[in-house]
């Protein structure tokens, strides 16, 4: 019989999702830092879970914890131990006692990552000093999973190589200082090369660097009459900052040379009132045309674009003024500075057709060398073809530094011929994220004033005015030395410890036997990393082709055995979702027969559950499925927050915050078969306790529908099956809709708790938000509730004025309030003031008003029922499509514990949960 581990047991879930959030907001050190990935989960949160799953909770430790105190005591050490974990500066700079207490409850085991992706699972596990062997079938995330976690162990403690870099290191050998300063003075030297050959093309203006050349696309008008060429501008805003604004302004002027004898030319103004209001172009809508007005329809464009008609016209150039950015109207020298002879030897490959993720190729972008401009080609190829040069230095400089030439980098070699391969990978990362930095897809950003990277999102879209950075600059972004910079951040703050190994390989058939497995699987369709991730692996495999010989032999990225439901690939979504859950069943099968058995399989995974694939099933019924299928049991899960659920955006989209951690363990063959009302009965008892714990521990309420899932889905999977009236197995599918049902129920009863007028102004709400009813009707509801309007009106809930009656909404409420000496405060009153303190004033003036709240003299508020009633009032408006309002009720929850812990640092009331706790018997 296997031990439980403290992740099936207790978590301290609210600092975990504090640490986690903070991380997302996080400049430098993170892995993302090192080369674009998508859906990568925090560090600290894989930290936290990885220690919960090789640690055994105390209660398996009868002979060492006894009694029910030594548990719980032995419990908030190990909670403790995680939360320092979590700490960034535990994380980039560990103390030599923190890592003590590690290898005091750490045990000898080696993680597997099968879906290693960006690598966060196998970086939390080369922090914590716990060994590693992952793998991915996906080759450029192999290339950076061993960027981050393989090649640094293998050079800890070096010295650099370069006599520059020696010089100005020597205090610094310890841990990857070494390979760090060689990075940046081969990086640098390479800039060096780079603005030798390629200097002449990018030249200053009136004294200024150039930042950024803004160009637009541009097609002729559908008019016979007319036919100028129209700039396909999206905005014409550079700078946004009110009282600051810069705009582009079109101008027509007369050119017997140009087609319709006009041409449109640009210039600057700081005049926002110069803004056009009209040409914009979208890629739905289309546009106008500045001279004629004729509809320019987006099949025009097409057309145009797809006979290869369409074009680029510079329209402003952004510099460095030192304290602000410069602007300038287009020059003939700068427009003569960009034509450059394009590269015959640069990269090539097709880019995806798939309209759900890729525009380009609607456009007649059908390469990848298309996404350049001939200037930006040029340098990227540049830049690689210095990579090549940077190694054959760095080798010569190890041989003479005395390092034998030993074997190569995928041989395992750690001599001067791998050495010199592993400082080329970094460089060629940098050069990999320079293009994505520096191609015709990436646009102006008008707020910040910079230049953004094409693949801000997960997926290639069409840009139509086109910001091409200078990849020259001192540090700009889109510059080649902005990008060398953040792929060392994390490597300057990487303290790592172990042996960690990164193959390519099919998670269905990964080299997994007696390892522990943490996976962070492709969900269903969300993410089409193959297609997505070519565009990185034609230049890497120019760069990297021979040092990973066994990642790069191929002309794109492996696709056939990629576990994604590609509707496009495989012919129709019926096809594409029984080719994921065949292969999903065949990974949680192959899972079943390998991994280590003393410690549960821990799955991250974001799906959502509303997103159907009709015949009543989701993404989430569909992949749970095929896990109980396999014989796995759900006996635990947990809600992490990873983004920040503040935004509009999440509200009435179900865009999901929180992902689920799924705790599995093989389901006992003598698991019994039950009928649907002993199923239902366990469902209600084990779902009310785990919706408080819910609630306390932090999930937003755009996320308890989701995160419901997981108790709901522990009852349903511990059995063999759950059988209808007609004998039949009830499936994943309609036990969530059981799980929902009872979860709405459960909610609803929560009223009972509340206060007479909250009872009231919650059914009231239900029927008519913050809108106008009679009269009437209102007092019929009060009476029923043993209140009355009159009272209602008097505590300040609502307003009565020629027979109807309303509720008052957060912003309508008196500024004055003052909670201590209101003779009676009820929960929706307190609610409602904080809504209203928290938007106009922020976060600590919420908090102070919530002291005051929960110290009244005679009648204190109950925080826990204020919340209670913010997450009901949120599935209510969000069900009536109110977005305003769910949205101040979402955003009240999801900064509850910074609110508390203001009011708490003046008067700690009465102690509140803020870890799980289950009792052994809680199976």
């Amino acid at each position: 019989m296997h031990k439980r581990k403290l992740i099936e047991v207790a978590l301290p879930l609210e600092a975990i999702n504090v640490a986690s959030f903070a991380e997302k907001n996080r400049k430098v050190g993170k892995p993302q830092n090192l080369h674009q990935w998508w859906s990568r989960k925090p560090v600290t949160a894989a930290r936290a879970m990885l220690i919960a799953q090789l640690v055994d909770d105390p209660s398996s430790r009868p002979e060492a914890f006894p009694t029910e105190e030594d548990v719980r005591a032995e419990r908030a050490r190990l909670h403790a131990l995680i939360e320092r974990s979590v700490e960034w500066d535990e994380v980039v700079r560990p103390t030599p006692q923190f890592l003590a207490d590690l290898r005091a409850v750490l045990p000898d085991a080696t993680v597997t990552d099968p879906f290693i992706g960006g690598g966060s699972l196998a970086l939390a596990a080369a922090q914590l000093g716990v060994n590693s062997a992952s793998s991915d079938l996906n080759p450029v995330a192999v290339a950076l999973s061993r960027a981050l976690v393989d090649v640094p162990t293998r050079f800890l403690d070096r010295e650099p190589v370069n006599p520059h870099a020696r010089g100005a290191q020597l205090a610094l050998r310890s841990g990857t200082a070494g390979l760090v300063a060689d990075i940046e003075t081969y990086g640098e030297w390479m800039l060096t090369e780079a603005r030798a050959r390629l200097g002449r093309h990018y030249p200053t203006i009136e004294g200024h660097t150039v930042l950024a050349w803004v160009w637009a696309r541009q097609v002729a008008c559908p008019n016979p009459a007319c036919q100028i060429q129209v700039p396909l501008v999206s905005k014409w805003t550079l700078a946004k900052k009110r009282g600051r604004e810069v705009v582009m302004v079109p101008q027509i002027v007369h050119d017997s040379v140009a087609r319709g004898g006009s041409r449109f030319e640009f210039s600057i103004s700081k005049n926002r009132h110069d803004l056009l209001n009209r040409g914009t172009m979208s890629g739905r809508t289309g546009t106008e045309c500045l001279s004629c007005g004729t509809a320019i329809a987006v099949a025009h464009v097409r057309d145009e674009a797809s006979a290869g008609r369409m074009s680029l016209t510079l329209t402003a150039i952004a510099a460095d003024g030192g304290r602000a950015r410069e602007y300038f109207s287009p020059t003939a020298e700068h427009r003569a500075a960009a034509r450059v002879e394009r590269p015959l030897d640069s990269i090539s490959g097709a880019i995806s057709t798939n309209p759900r993720w890729f525009s380009p190729p609607l456009y007649g972008l059908t390469d990848f060398s298309d996404l350049f401009t001939d200037r930006q080609l040029l340098a990227v190829t540049t830049f690689s073809d210095l990579v090549e040069e940077a190694r054959k230095n760095v080798y010569a400089e190890a041989l003479a530094m005395g390092l034998p030439e030993g074997d190569t980098l995928a041989q395992g070699g750690d001599g001067a011929v791998a050495y010199s391969e592993a400082v080329a990978v970094y460089l060629a990362l940098a050069v990999s994220r320079l293009a994505n930095w520096s191609n015709n897809q990436c646009s102006w950003e008008s707020t910040g004033q910079v230049s953004q990277q094409m693949y801000s999102g997960q997926a290639m879209g069409m840009a139509w005015d086109v910001s091409e950075a200078n990849v020259l600059g001192d540090g700009n972004s889109g510059s080649f030395l902005a990008c060398l910079r953040n792929i060392v951040s994390p490597l300057k703050l990487a303290s790592l410890r172990g042996q960690h190994r990164v193959v390519m390989a099919d998670a269905r058939n990964a080299p997994i036997a007696g390892l522990v497995v943490a996976t962070d699987p492709p969900y269903f369709d969300n993410i089409d990393y193959s297609d997505l991730s070519d565009f990185f692996y034609v230049w890497q495999r120019r760069m990297l082709g021979d040092i990973f010989p066994e990642l790069y032999g191929t002309i794109l990225v492996p696709k056939e055995e990629e576990l994604v439901a590609n509707a496009h690939r495989s012919g129709g979504n019926d096809a594409a979702a029984t080719d994921f859950l065949d292969g999903f069943r065949d990974v949680f099968a192959h899972f079943r027969d390998s991994v280590a058995s003393d410690f549960p399989v821990v799955v991250y995974y974001a799906s959502k559950q509303a997103e159907s694939l009709g015949q009543g099933n989701s993404r989430w019924s569909t992949i749970l499925q095929a896990m109980i299928d396999e014989g796995w049991s759900v006996v635990r899960t947990w809600p992490i927050r990873t983004e920040n659920v503040s935004r509009r955006v999440a509200i009435g989209t179900n865009s999901m915050s929180t992902s689920s951690v799924l705790v599995l363990r093989p389901r006992p063959t003598e698991a019994p078969r039950v009928t649907v009302p002993t199923f239902l009965t366990d469902l209600r008892a084990h779902l009310a306790e785990a919706l408080k714990d819910l609630e306390l521990s932090g999930v937003a309420p755009v996320d308890m529908q989701q995160a419901a899932i997981g108790p709901g889905i522990e009852v349903f999977s511990r059995f063999s099956a759950v059988l209808e009236a007609n004998g039949t197995p009830m499936s994943a599918a309609a036990a969530l809709l059981r799980i929902n049902d009872v979860l709405d129920e459960l909610l609803n009863e929560q009223e009972g708790d509340f206060d007479a007028p909250t009872r009231f102004a919650l059914q009231w709400y239900r029927h008519r938000g913050y809108q106008s009813g009679l009269f009437g009707d209102a007092d019929d509801l009060a009476r029923g509730r043993n209140t009355s309007v009159d009272e209602m009106e008097r505590e300040g809930i609502l307003t009565k004025r020629a027979g109807h009656v309303r509720l008052f909404r957060p912003e309508d409420l008196p500024t004055n309030y003052d909670a201590m000496k209101d003779r009676q405060t009820s929960d929706w009153e307190a609610l409602h003031h904080l809504i209203r303190v928290l938007e106009r004033d922020g976060i600590a003036p919420a908090g102070d008003f919530l002291q005051a709240a929960l110290t009244r003299p005679d009648d204190a508020v109950d925080a826990d029922l204020v919340k209670e009633l913010a997450h009901l009032l949120f599935r209510i408006a969000e069900a009536n499509g109110w977005t305003k309002d769910a949205l101040s009720f979402n955003t009240l929850v999801t900064t509850w514990p910074e609110i508390l812990e203001v009011a708490r640092s003046v008067q700690k009331p009465a102690a509140q949960q803020d870890a799980f706790d289950f009792n052994e018997g809680d199976d």
